[in-house]
């Protein structure tokens, strides 16, 4: 018997996490939340929207384990932080075309998506994303709510910390350490070790700004 979930957030994102769970069938989809009133009661992408944070509050689904259809590094972590002492488990969505070595390790709540490669040794956070296209060579450690983007490329022995975000086709060559709450822009090749708090954008890669600390 398949496992019940709950999607949170009835977004973009969201309809990309039912298509993989749909694909992999490993799970039963009851239906969604989220804490737009406006969405609330209404059907989307073929599942009710049952209501928000209320009803996990309440208890009504404490059989059926989350995972959190939202794309915002700090938004996730933030309503997992609130969710959290509520008891309920995480779930991982995996497309069936992602390719995984055996010794891979994934952390809840973490998300693969379609044509995704993930090399031996690499050890994925609790509810990252890895996108469309993305590949993540051997021994590679990517931190908690880190996304890393569609068609981008770790070469082995990266560190990605948490709250990160590396950017739509961005490429980090090996060895590289990326610090916590960075932001790698679209396109950029790293070639340096990357601080926390702080965008890098360009070829190669250079840091722009700084900003606060998560």
């Amino acid at each position: 018997m398949a496992d019940k979930v709950l999607i949170y957030g009835a977004s973009g994102h969201g309809k990309v996490i039912i298509d993989i769970m749909e694909r992999e069938g490993r799970y039963k989809i009851v239906g969604l939340l989220d804490d737009n009133p406006a969405v609330q009661g209404q059907t989307f992408f073929g599942y009710p929207v049952l209501g928000g944070f209320e009803l996990l509050n309440e208890g009504a689904y404490h059989d059926c384990q989350l995972i959190l259809a939202i794309g915002d590094n700090l938004a996730r972590k933030r309503l997992w932080e609130r969710i959290r002492p509520l008891g309920y488990k995480l779930a991982c969505a995996i497309h069936p075309s992602a390719q995984l070595a055996r010794d891979v390790t994934l952390g809840p709540g973490t998300v693969v998506m379609a044509a995704v490669a993930i090399n031996s040794g690499s050890r994925i956070g609790e509810n990252a994303i890895i996108n469309t296209g993305a590949t993540v060579d051997h021994d590679c450690v990517i931190g908690d709510y880190v996304h890393i983007s569609p068609g981008a490329h770790l070469a082995g022995n990266v560190y990605v910390g948490e709250l990160s975000h590396i950017g739509l086709g961005a490429s980090v060559i090996q060895g590289i350490k990326i610090g916590r709450n960075a932001i790698i822009g679209a396109g950029a090749v790293v070639l340096e070790d990357i601080p926390d708090n702080v965008t890098a954008v360009g070829v190669p890669a250079k840091v722009i700004k700084g900003h606060a600390d998560l």
